[in-house]
């Protein structure tokens, strides 16, 4: 499936190739030449191409990939040099940008995968820490190289935190030094840690896995998981997760995944392998 993705261009713009491939929508960064980095341009595609994404219900999963050597870079150079020259209050228009596609990528409702194919400084590793699943290969580098330039994370920060602990963001936030993807997975930023012509494969059976779920359920897992981890009053959240799996029982969705268990037999909605 995935490798049909890459063969398949549906719509393409100097900076971002969005590409379908049946349920599956690929968002490919494309500005190898700068490491992928991004800018204001490469924001509001990438925006507009989640919520495109996020209105077609036969987009069932998102793959975020990239072209060349490096996933990306973060933020472009020659933007944040323009943006040094910009007041405070365009600068917080312009950072305001990339909180809004960040949380737009975060909270998308269809689940996301991170096709992690090269190194991710900066702004990159918070795209990866939107997505929900992550994929890098061996030799993928990353680093929060912020407090270099004597700045911060700090757009990208919950959902860094979120991904990591804030142990180890308070580590890396400070000291900006680089780490490999075994790093990477052992503090949760990636999940799967792969050689790089097994890449596609490793995307593919997480495609498979998530085409067989329950398009509503999957839409709802991640507001969930997230409504959760915000804690709060528990009696509040026993009525809200109650009144959620009530919900879901006696969905069109759920009656079939249900008669379908009972039934042994696939649900409607599963891929065929």
């Amino acid at each position: 499936m995935i490798h049909g993705i890459f063969q398949q261009i549906d719509t393409m713009t100097d900076t971002l190739q969005v590409c379908r491939d049946g349920p599956v929508a690929t968002l490919r960064l494309n500005r190898p030449g700068l490491h992928n980095a991004f800018d204001a341009g490469l924001i509001s595609a990438l925006t507009t191409a989640l919520d495109e994404a996020a209105g077609d219900a036969a987009v069932r999963v998102v793959v975020l990939a990239a072209m060349g050597a490096s996933f990306s870079a973060g933020a472009d150079l020659n933007w944040m040099r323009s943006m040094a020259s910009a007041s405070e209050s365009e600068n917080r228009e312009d950072a305001l940008a990339l909180a809004r596609f960040m949380r737009t990528l975060d909270e998308l409702p269809k689940p996301t995968i991170a096709r992690v194919q090269g190194a991710a400084f900066g702004g990159g590793v918070g795209l990866v820490a939107c997505c929900d699943i992550a994929i890098g290969v061996t030799d993928a580098k990353f680093g929060l190289t912020e407090s270099r330039l004597g700045l911060l994370p700090a757009v990208i920060s919950p959902y860094v935190i979120a991904s990591i602990g804030a142990r180890h963001a308070r580590r890396y936030f400070a000291s900006a030094e680089v780490f490999d993807a075994a790093q990477a997975r052992r503090i949760g930023l990636l999940h799967e840690v792969v050689a790089a012509d097994a890449l596609d494969d490793a995307v593919e059976r997480q495609v498979a896995l998530l085409c067989k779920a329950g398009p509503l359920a999957a839409a709802q897992a991640k507001a969930l998981v997230r409504a959760i981890s915000g804690g709060g009053d528990r009696d509040a959240l026993d009525a809200a997760t109650a009144a959620l799996i009530a919900k879901l029982r006696v969905s069109p969705e759920g009656q079939e995944g249900l008669n379908a268990f009972l039934d042994k037999r696939p649900p409607a909605w599963a891929a065929k392998d």
